[in-house]
Protein backbone atom coordinates (compact mmCIF):
# COMPACT_ATOMS: atom_id res chain seq x y z
CA UNK A 1 0.00 0.00 0.00
CA UNK A 2 1.43 3.38 -1.04
CA UNK A 3 1.80 6.33 1.32
CA UNK A 4 -0.89 8.26 -0.58
CA UNK A 5 -3.34 5.38 -0.19
CA UNK A 6 -2.56 5.12 3.52
CA UNK A 7 -3.09 8.87 3.95
CA UNK A 8 -6.42 8.63 2.14
CA UNK A 9 -7.59 5.68 4.23
CA UNK A 10 -6.37 7.30 7.47
CA UNK A 11 -8.23 10.54 6.79
CA UNK A 12 -11.38 8.61 5.83
CA UNK A 13 -11.61 6.89 9.23
CA UNK A 14 -10.16 9.82 11.17
CA UNK A 15 -6.87 8.37 12.45
CA UNK A 16 -3.17 9.08 11.93
CA UNK A 17 -0.97 6.97 9.66
CA UNK A 18 0.86 5.29 12.61
CA UNK A 19 -2.49 4.30 14.11
CA UNK A 20 -3.70 3.01 10.73
CA UNK A 21 -0.53 0.93 10.35
CA UNK A 22 -1.12 -0.53 13.80
CA UNK A 23 -4.77 -1.28 13.02
CA UNK A 24 -3.87 -3.09 9.78
CA UNK A 25 -1.26 -5.21 11.59
CA UNK A 26 -3.69 -5.78 14.42
CA UNK A 27 -6.39 -7.00 12.00
CA UNK A 28 -3.74 -9.19 10.36
CA UNK A 29 -3.44 -11.17 13.61
CA UNK A 30 -6.68 -12.94 12.63
CA UNK A 31 -5.40 -14.60 9.39
CA UNK A 32 -1.94 -15.05 10.94
CA UNK A 33 -3.47 -16.88 13.91
CA UNK A 34 -5.64 -18.97 11.58
CA UNK A 35 -2.57 -20.16 9.66
CA UNK A 36 -1.02 -21.39 12.92
CA UNK A 37 -3.50 -24.30 12.78
CA UNK A 38 -1.74 -25.73 9.72
CA UNK A 39 1.86 -25.69 10.96
CA UNK A 40 2.72 -29.41 11.14
CA UNK A 41 5.09 -29.94 14.11
CA UNK A 42 5.41 -28.62 17.68
CA UNK A 43 8.75 -26.87 17.13
CA UNK A 44 7.42 -25.37 13.91
CA UNK A 45 4.38 -23.98 15.74
CA UNK A 46 6.58 -22.36 18.39
CA UNK A 47 8.82 -20.89 15.69
CA UNK A 48 5.84 -19.62 13.67
CA UNK A 49 4.27 -18.05 16.78
CA UNK A 50 7.50 -16.20 17.65
CA UNK A 51 8.40 -15.16 14.10
CA UNK A 52 4.92 -13.94 13.13
CA UNK A 53 4.68 -11.89 16.33
CA UNK A 54 8.10 -10.32 15.75
CA UNK A 55 7.30 -9.49 12.09
CA UNK A 56 3.96 -7.89 12.96
CA UNK A 57 5.68 -5.84 15.68
CA UNK A 58 8.36 -4.69 13.24
CA UNK A 59 5.82 -3.63 10.59
CA UNK A 60 3.61 -1.89 13.15
CA UNK A 61 6.13 -0.19 15.45
CA UNK A 62 9.56 -0.50 13.81
CA UNK A 63 12.75 -2.34 14.77
CA UNK A 64 13.02 -0.79 18.25
CA UNK A 65 9.85 -2.58 19.39
CA UNK A 66 11.42 -6.03 19.24
CA UNK A 67 14.49 -4.72 21.06
CA UNK A 68 12.27 -3.42 23.87
CA UNK A 69 10.47 -6.77 24.06
CA UNK A 70 13.75 -8.66 24.07
CA UNK A 71 15.19 -6.88 27.13
CA UNK A 72 12.63 -8.06 29.75
CA UNK A 73 12.28 -11.42 27.98
CA UNK A 74 16.02 -12.12 28.38
CA UNK A 75 16.04 -10.78 31.96
CA UNK A 76 13.14 -13.07 32.87
CA UNK A 77 14.63 -16.15 31.24
CA UNK A 78 18.03 -15.44 32.74
CA UNK A 79 16.54 -15.22 36.23
CA UNK A 80 14.88 -18.62 35.74
CA UNK A 81 18.21 -20.17 34.71
CA UNK A 82 20.38 -18.51 37.37
CA UNK A 83 18.18 -18.10 40.45
CA UNK A 84 15.03 -20.23 40.40
CA UNK A 85 14.25 -19.79 44.11
CA UNK A 86 13.82 -16.00 43.73
CA UNK A 87 13.30 -15.61 39.98
CA UNK A 88 9.66 -14.51 40.36
CA UNK A 89 10.28 -11.51 42.61
CA UNK A 90 13.45 -10.56 40.67
CA UNK A 91 11.63 -10.59 37.33
CA UNK A 92 8.61 -8.75 38.76
CA UNK A 93 10.73 -5.74 39.70
CA UNK A 94 13.03 -5.89 36.67
CA UNK A 95 10.17 -6.16 34.15
CA UNK A 96 8.13 -3.46 35.85
CA UNK A 97 11.21 -1.26 36.18
CA UNK A 98 11.95 -1.52 32.45
CA UNK A 99 8.29 -0.92 31.58
CA UNK A 100 8.16 2.18 33.80
CA UNK A 101 11.35 3.45 32.12
CA UNK A 102 9.69 3.07 28.70
CA UNK A 103 6.54 4.78 29.97
CA UNK A 104 8.60 7.75 31.15
CA UNK A 105 10.77 7.90 28.02
CA UNK A 106 7.97 7.65 25.46
CA UNK A 107 5.17 9.31 27.46
CA UNK A 108 2.83 7.14 25.43
CA UNK A 109 -0.38 8.52 26.88
CA UNK A 110 0.30 11.95 25.38
CA UNK A 111 1.33 10.36 22.08
CA UNK A 112 -1.83 8.23 21.91
CA UNK A 113 -4.02 11.26 22.56
CA UNK A 114 -2.31 13.09 19.64
CA UNK A 115 -2.61 10.14 17.25
CA UNK A 116 0.87 8.70 17.78
CA UNK A 117 1.68 5.04 18.34
CA UNK A 118 4.54 3.13 19.92
CA UNK A 119 5.19 -0.34 21.29
CA UNK A 120 4.63 0.49 24.97
CA UNK A 121 1.11 -0.98 24.97
CA UNK A 122 2.40 -4.29 23.60
CA UNK A 123 5.28 -4.20 26.10
CA UNK A 124 2.70 -3.93 28.88
CA UNK A 125 1.10 -7.22 27.79
CA UNK A 126 4.45 -8.99 27.29
CA UNK A 127 5.63 -7.87 30.75
CA UNK A 128 2.67 -9.61 32.40
CA UNK A 129 3.26 -12.78 30.38
CA UNK A 130 6.95 -12.81 31.32
CA UNK A 131 6.25 -12.26 35.02
CA UNK A 132 3.53 -14.93 35.21
CA UNK A 133 5.65 -17.58 33.46
CA UNK A 134 8.66 -16.88 35.70
CA UNK A 135 6.58 -16.90 38.90
CA UNK A 136 4.97 -20.17 37.83
CA UNK A 137 8.44 -21.66 37.32
CA UNK A 138 9.39 -20.53 40.84
CA UNK A 139 6.14 -22.07 42.17
CA UNK A 140 7.30 -25.38 40.74
CA UNK A 141 9.71 -25.62 43.69
CA UNK A 142 6.96 -25.43 46.31
CA UNK A 143 5.00 -28.27 47.88
CA UNK A 144 1.56 -28.73 46.34
CA UNK A 145 -0.21 -28.48 49.71
CA UNK A 146 1.22 -24.96 50.17
CA UNK A 147 -0.21 -23.70 46.88
CA UNK A 148 -3.49 -22.06 45.98
CA UNK A 149 -5.66 -23.66 43.29
CA UNK A 150 -4.43 -21.30 40.56
CA UNK A 151 -0.78 -21.87 41.55
CA UNK A 152 -1.22 -25.64 41.39
CA UNK A 153 -2.88 -25.42 37.97
CA UNK A 154 -0.36 -23.04 36.37
CA UNK A 155 2.99 -23.94 37.95
CA UNK A 156 5.84 -25.09 35.71
CA UNK A 157 7.91 -28.05 36.90
CA UNK A 158 10.60 -27.75 34.23
CA UNK A 159 12.28 -24.84 32.46
CA UNK A 160 10.65 -23.98 29.09
CA UNK A 161 13.04 -23.94 26.15
CA UNK A 162 13.96 -20.57 24.65
CA UNK A 163 11.86 -21.38 21.58
CA UNK A 164 8.82 -22.20 23.73
CA UNK A 165 9.36 -19.05 25.79
CA UNK A 166 9.67 -16.74 22.76
CA UNK A 167 6.68 -18.36 21.08
CA UNK A 168 4.61 -17.81 24.21
CA UNK A 169 5.61 -14.15 24.57
CA UNK A 170 5.07 -13.11 20.93
CA UNK A 171 2.45 -15.64 19.82
CA UNK A 172 0.99 -14.51 16.47
CA UNK A 173 0.76 -10.87 17.60
CA UNK A 174 -1.40 -11.64 20.64
CA UNK A 175 0.90 -9.31 22.59
CA UNK A 176 -0.57 -6.29 20.75
CA UNK A 177 -3.57 -6.03 23.07
CA UNK A 178 -3.77 -9.32 24.93
CA UNK A 179 -5.37 -11.30 26.25
CA UNK A 180 -2.82 -12.40 28.86
CA UNK A 181 -2.80 -16.19 29.17
CA UNK A 182 -0.75 -18.81 30.98
CA UNK A 183 2.41 -20.49 29.69
CA UNK A 184 1.08 -23.92 30.66
CA UNK A 185 -2.06 -23.42 28.54
CA UNK A 186 0.04 -22.19 25.61
CA UNK A 187 2.30 -25.27 25.80
CA UNK A 188 -0.65 -27.68 25.95
CA UNK A 189 -2.30 -26.00 22.97
CA UNK A 190 0.88 -26.00 20.89
CA UNK A 191 1.62 -29.64 21.77
CA UNK A 192 -2.05 -30.60 21.24
CA UNK A 193 -2.39 -31.90 24.81
CA UNK A 194 -5.01 -31.27 27.51
CA UNK A 195 -8.35 -30.18 26.07
CA UNK A 196 -6.72 -29.86 22.63
CA UNK A 197 -5.72 -33.52 22.56
CA UNK A 198 -7.39 -35.36 19.65
CA UNK A 199 -10.49 -37.21 20.89
CA UNK A 200 -13.70 -38.80 19.67
CA UNK A 201 -15.46 -35.44 19.84
CA UNK A 202 -12.77 -33.90 17.66
CA UNK A 203 -11.81 -30.24 17.66
CA UNK A 204 -14.83 -27.95 17.21
CA UNK A 205 -14.77 -25.52 14.28
CA UNK A 206 -14.04 -21.98 15.53
CA UNK A 207 -15.59 -20.02 12.69
CA UNK A 208 -18.99 -19.09 14.16
CA UNK A 209 -17.47 -17.99 17.47
CA UNK A 210 -14.74 -16.00 15.67
CA UNK A 211 -17.33 -14.38 13.38
CA UNK A 212 -19.44 -13.36 16.40
CA UNK A 213 -16.40 -11.68 18.00
CA UNK A 214 -15.51 -9.96 14.71
CA UNK A 215 -19.05 -8.63 14.19
CA UNK A 216 -19.05 -7.36 17.79
CA UNK A 217 -15.78 -5.56 17.04
CA UNK A 218 -17.20 -4.00 13.87
CA UNK A 219 -20.29 -2.76 15.69
CA UNK A 220 -18.21 -1.23 18.49
CA UNK A 221 -15.86 0.46 16.06
CA UNK A 222 -18.84 1.89 14.18
CA UNK A 223 -20.24 3.27 17.44
CA UNK A 224 -16.86 4.74 18.37
CA UNK A 225 -16.37 6.47 15.00
CA UNK A 226 -19.89 7.94 15.26
CA UNK A 227 -19.66 9.07 18.88
CA UNK A 228 -16.09 10.34 19.24
CA UNK A 229 -16.68 13.63 17.33
CA UNK A 230 -19.78 14.25 19.48
CA UNK A 231 -18.09 13.62 22.84
CA UNK A 232 -14.40 14.60 22.61
CA UNK A 233 -12.42 14.45 25.85
CA UNK A 234 -10.99 17.90 25.11
CA UNK A 235 -14.40 19.34 26.08
CA UNK A 236 -13.67 18.95 29.82
CA UNK A 237 -11.41 22.03 29.83
CA UNK A 238 -13.60 23.97 27.40
CA UNK A 239 -15.27 27.05 28.97
CA UNK A 240 -18.52 26.05 27.23
CA UNK A 241 -18.58 22.78 29.21
CA UNK A 242 -18.20 24.70 32.47
CA UNK A 243 -21.28 26.79 31.61
CA UNK A 244 -23.51 23.73 31.38
CA UNK A 245 -25.71 22.62 34.25
CA UNK A 246 -24.64 19.93 36.72
CA UNK A 247 -26.74 17.12 35.21
CA UNK A 248 -25.61 17.98 31.67
CA UNK A 249 -21.96 17.83 32.73
CA UNK A 250 -22.56 14.53 34.52
CA UNK A 251 -24.33 13.13 31.45
CA UNK A 252 -21.44 14.25 29.24
CA UNK A 253 -18.99 12.40 31.49
CA UNK A 254 -21.04 9.23 31.05
CA UNK A 255 -21.19 9.55 27.26
CA UNK A 256 -17.48 10.39 26.93
CA UNK A 257 -16.60 7.39 29.08
CA UNK A 258 -18.92 5.09 27.12
CA UNK A 259 -17.39 6.32 23.84
CA UNK A 260 -13.89 5.55 25.12
CA UNK A 261 -15.00 2.07 26.21
CA UNK A 262 -16.25 1.34 22.68
CA UNK A 263 -12.64 1.62 21.48
CA UNK A 264 -11.55 -1.01 24.00
CA UNK A 265 -14.54 -3.20 23.13
CA UNK A 266 -13.35 -3.13 19.50
CA UNK A 267 -9.72 -3.94 20.34
CA UNK A 268 -10.51 -6.80 22.71
CA UNK A 269 -13.11 -8.28 20.34
CA UNK A 270 -10.54 -8.43 17.53
CA UNK A 271 -8.06 -10.10 19.91
CA UNK A 272 -10.76 -12.57 20.90
CA UNK A 273 -11.51 -13.39 17.26
CA UNK A 274 -7.80 -14.01 16.55
CA UNK A 275 -7.33 -16.32 19.55
CA UNK A 276 -10.55 -18.22 18.79
CA UNK A 277 -9.75 -18.82 15.13
CA UNK A 278 -6.32 -20.19 16.06
CA UNK A 279 -8.05 -22.83 18.19
CA UNK A 280 -6.42 -21.56 21.40
CA UNK A 281 -9.65 -19.87 22.46
CA UNK A 282 -11.34 -23.24 23.00
CA UNK A 283 -11.98 -23.76 26.73
CA UNK A 284 -13.78 -27.11 26.80
CA UNK A 285 -17.22 -28.59 26.29
CA UNK A 286 -20.40 -27.55 28.09
CA UNK A 287 -21.55 -30.98 29.26
CA UNK A 288 -24.82 -29.58 30.65
CA UNK A 289 -26.12 -29.20 27.08
CA UNK A 290 -27.22 -32.06 24.86
CA UNK A 291 -25.32 -32.44 22.63
CA UNK A 292 -22.33 -30.80 24.43
CA UNK A 293 -21.47 -27.38 23.03
CA UNK A 294 -17.93 -26.02 22.64
CA UNK A 295 -16.99 -23.11 24.89
CA UNK A 296 -14.78 -20.27 23.64
CA UNK A 297 -14.17 -18.31 26.85
CA UNK A 298 -10.37 -18.35 27.09
CA UNK A 299 -9.88 -15.14 25.08
CA UNK A 300 -12.89 -13.19 26.38
CA UNK A 301 -11.59 -9.93 27.81
CA UNK A 302 -14.82 -8.01 28.29
CA UNK A 303 -18.51 -8.67 28.91
CA UNK A 304 -20.06 -5.53 27.42
CA UNK A 305 -23.56 -5.84 28.87
CA UNK A 306 -22.14 -7.14 32.14
CA UNK A 307 -20.15 -3.93 32.50
CA UNK A 308 -22.69 -1.42 31.21
CA UNK A 309 -25.46 -2.92 33.39
CA UNK A 310 -23.29 -3.89 36.37
CA UNK A 311 -25.21 -3.87 39.67
CA UNK A 312 -22.01 -3.80 41.76
CA UNK A 313 -18.54 -2.32 41.34
CA UNK A 314 -17.19 -5.59 42.75
CA UNK A 315 -18.27 -7.26 39.49
CA UNK A 316 -16.24 -4.89 37.29
CA UNK A 317 -12.93 -6.84 37.40
CA UNK A 318 -14.95 -9.90 36.32
CA UNK A 319 -16.32 -8.19 33.20
CA UNK A 320 -13.71 -5.56 32.20
CA UNK A 321 -10.15 -6.35 31.05
CA UNK A 322 -10.91 -9.79 32.45
CA UNK A 323 -7.57 -11.46 31.78
CA UNK A 324 -5.50 -8.63 33.31
CA UNK A 325 -7.87 -8.58 36.30
CA UNK A 326 -7.30 -12.33 36.67
CA UNK A 327 -3.53 -11.78 36.45
CA UNK A 328 -3.67 -9.09 39.16
CA UNK A 329 -5.71 -11.39 41.39
CA UNK A 330 -3.40 -14.39 41.00
CA UNK A 331 -0.01 -12.65 40.98
CA UNK A 332 -0.58 -9.63 43.24
CA UNK A 333 -3.76 -9.64 45.35
CA UNK A 334 -3.79 -13.29 46.49
CA UNK A 335 -0.04 -13.30 47.17
CA UNK A 336 -0.37 -10.29 49.48
CA UNK A 337 -2.86 -12.12 51.72
CA UNK A 338 -1.15 -14.00 54.54
CA UNK A 339 -2.28 -17.57 55.02
CA UNK A 340 -5.15 -17.83 57.49
CA UNK A 341 -5.97 -14.10 57.36
CA UNK A 342 -8.76 -12.22 55.63
CA UNK A 343 -8.00 -9.65 52.92
CA UNK A 344 -8.22 -5.97 53.87
CA UNK A 345 -8.53 -2.67 52.01
CA UNK A 346 -4.70 -2.49 51.97
CA UNK A 347 -4.37 -5.48 49.60
CA UNK A 348 -6.99 -4.00 47.30
CA UNK A 349 -5.24 -0.60 47.29
CA UNK A 350 -1.80 -2.11 46.57
CA UNK A 351 -3.26 -4.20 43.72
CA UNK A 352 -4.87 -1.11 42.21
CA UNK A 353 -1.58 0.79 42.61
CA UNK A 354 0.26 -1.96 40.69
CA UNK A 355 -2.39 -1.71 37.96
CA UNK A 356 -1.94 2.08 37.84
CA UNK A 357 1.86 1.82 37.51
CA UNK A 358 1.45 -0.86 34.83
CA UNK A 359 -0.67 1.55 32.77
CA UNK A 360 1.80 4.43 33.22
CA UNK A 361 2.80 7.16 35.64
CA UNK A 362 0.25 9.75 34.59
CA UNK A 363 -1.69 11.34 37.47
CA UNK A 364 -4.96 10.40 35.75
CA UNK A 365 -4.13 6.68 35.90
CA UNK A 366 -3.09 6.82 39.55
CA UNK A 367 -6.17 8.81 40.57
CA UNK A 368 -8.42 6.47 38.58
CA UNK A 369 -7.14 3.34 40.30
CA UNK A 370 -7.30 4.91 43.78
CA UNK A 371 -10.86 5.87 42.88
CA UNK A 372 -11.48 2.28 41.79
CA UNK A 373 -10.35 0.96 45.17
CA UNK A 374 -12.74 3.38 46.92
CA UNK A 375 -15.54 2.48 44.49
CA UNK A 376 -15.17 -1.26 45.09
CA UNK A 377 -14.91 -0.84 48.88
CA UNK A 378 -18.08 1.27 48.93
CA UNK A 379 -19.92 -1.21 46.72
CA UNK A 380 -19.00 -4.02 49.11
CA UNK A 381 -20.62 -2.10 51.98
CA UNK A 382 -23.82 -1.62 50.00
CA UNK A 383 -23.80 -5.35 49.16
CA UNK A 384 -23.41 -6.21 52.86
CA UNK A 385 -26.48 -4.11 53.61
CA UNK A 386 -28.33 -6.00 50.87
CA UNK A 387 -27.41 -9.33 52.45
CA UNK A 388 -28.28 -8.17 55.97
CA UNK A 389 -31.86 -7.08 55.25
CA UNK A 390 -34.83 -9.43 55.43
CA UNK A 391 -37.14 -7.08 53.52
CA UNK A 392 -37.41 -8.07 49.86
CA UNK A 393 -38.55 -4.58 48.85
CA UNK A 394 -35.72 -2.87 50.71
CA UNK A 395 -33.24 -5.32 49.24
CA UNK A 396 -34.40 -4.43 45.71
CA UNK A 397 -33.95 -0.75 46.57
CA UNK A 398 -30.38 -1.45 47.69
CA UNK A 399 -29.66 -3.41 44.49
CA UNK A 400 -30.85 -0.42 42.46
CA UNK A 401 -28.84 1.90 44.70
CA UNK A 402 -25.69 -0.16 44.04
CA UNK A 403 -26.37 -0.04 40.29
CA UNK A 404 -26.71 3.78 40.33
CA UNK A 405 -23.67 4.08 42.61
CA UNK A 406 -21.54 1.95 40.25
CA UNK A 407 -22.76 3.81 37.15
CA UNK A 408 -22.04 7.19 38.72
CA UNK A 409 -18.63 6.49 40.25
CA UNK A 410 -17.28 4.39 37.36
CA UNK A 411 -17.99 6.96 34.65
CA UNK A 412 -16.87 9.86 36.85
CA UNK A 413 -13.60 8.05 37.70
CA UNK A 414 -12.97 6.99 34.09
CA UNK A 415 -12.48 10.61 33.01
CA UNK A 416 -9.11 10.63 34.79
CA UNK A 417 -8.11 7.50 32.85
CA UNK A 418 -8.94 9.29 29.58
CA UNK A 419 -7.52 12.80 30.08
CA UNK A 420 -4.43 11.67 32.10
CA UNK A 421 -3.15 15.09 33.20
CA UNK A 422 -3.68 16.28 36.78
CA UNK A 423 -5.19 19.61 35.69
CA UNK A 424 -7.76 18.07 33.34
CA UNK A 425 -8.63 15.32 35.83
CA UNK A 426 -9.26 17.73 38.70
CA UNK A 427 -11.10 20.16 36.40
CA UNK A 428 -13.49 17.44 35.21
CA UNK A 429 -13.99 16.06 38.74
CA UNK A 430 -14.50 19.54 40.13
CA UNK A 431 -17.09 20.34 37.47
CA UNK A 432 -19.43 17.85 39.18
CA UNK A 433 -18.33 18.85 42.70
CA UNK A 434 -16.21 15.69 43.21
CA UNK A 435 -19.41 13.69 43.63
CA UNK A 436 -17.75 10.44 42.53
CA UNK A 437 -15.11 10.80 45.24
CA UNK A 438 -17.32 12.06 48.06
CA UNK A 439 -20.06 9.42 47.65
CA UNK A 440 -17.76 6.35 48.01
CA UNK A 441 -16.03 7.89 51.05
CA UNK A 442 -19.39 8.60 52.70
CA UNK A 443 -20.60 5.06 51.98
CA UNK A 444 -17.39 3.55 53.43
CA UNK A 445 -17.65 5.72 56.56
CA UNK A 446 -21.33 4.84 56.93
CA UNK A 447 -20.37 1.16 56.61
CA UNK A 448 -17.85 1.58 59.45
CA UNK A 449 -20.45 3.26 61.66
CA UNK A 450 -23.40 0.97 60.98
CA UNK A 451 -21.48 -2.35 60.82
CA UNK A 452 -24.27 -4.31 59.06
CA UNK A 453 -25.39 -7.47 60.84
CA UNK A 454 -24.45 -10.86 59.44
CA UNK A 455 -26.51 -11.92 56.41
CA UNK A 456 -30.00 -13.18 57.13
CA UNK A 457 -29.28 -16.42 55.26
CA UNK A 458 -26.21 -17.15 57.43
CA UNK A 459 -28.21 -16.66 60.66
CA UNK A 460 -30.98 -18.92 59.34
CA UNK A 461 -28.46 -21.66 58.56
CA UNK A 462 -27.02 -21.46 62.10
CA UNK A 463 -30.53 -21.76 63.63
CA UNK A 464 -31.13 -24.87 61.53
Amino acid sequence: MSLAEMESMASMIGVSIPVLRFLLCFLATIPVSFLHRFVPCVSGRHFYAALSGAVLSYVSFGFSSNFHFLVPMILGYGSMVLCRAYCGIITFFLAFGYLIGCHVYYMSGDAWKKGGMDATGALMVISLKIISSVINYQDGLLKEEDLREAQTKNRLLKLPSLLEYFGYCLCCGSHFAGPVYEMKDYLEWTERNGIWKPSEKGQPPPFCAALRAFLQAAMCMGLYIYLVPLFPITKFVDPVYQEWGFWTRLGYQYMASFTARCKYYFIWSISEAAIIISGFGFSGWADMTNPPKPQWNRAVNVDILGLELSTSAVQIPLVWNIQVSTWLRHYVYERLIQKGRKPTFAQLLITQAVSAVWHGLYPGYIIFFVQSALMIAGSRDIYRWQQATSSGQFQKMLVFMNFVYTLLVLNYSAVGFMVLSLHETLTSYGSVYYIGTIVPILVILLGKVTQPAKPVRSRAKKEE
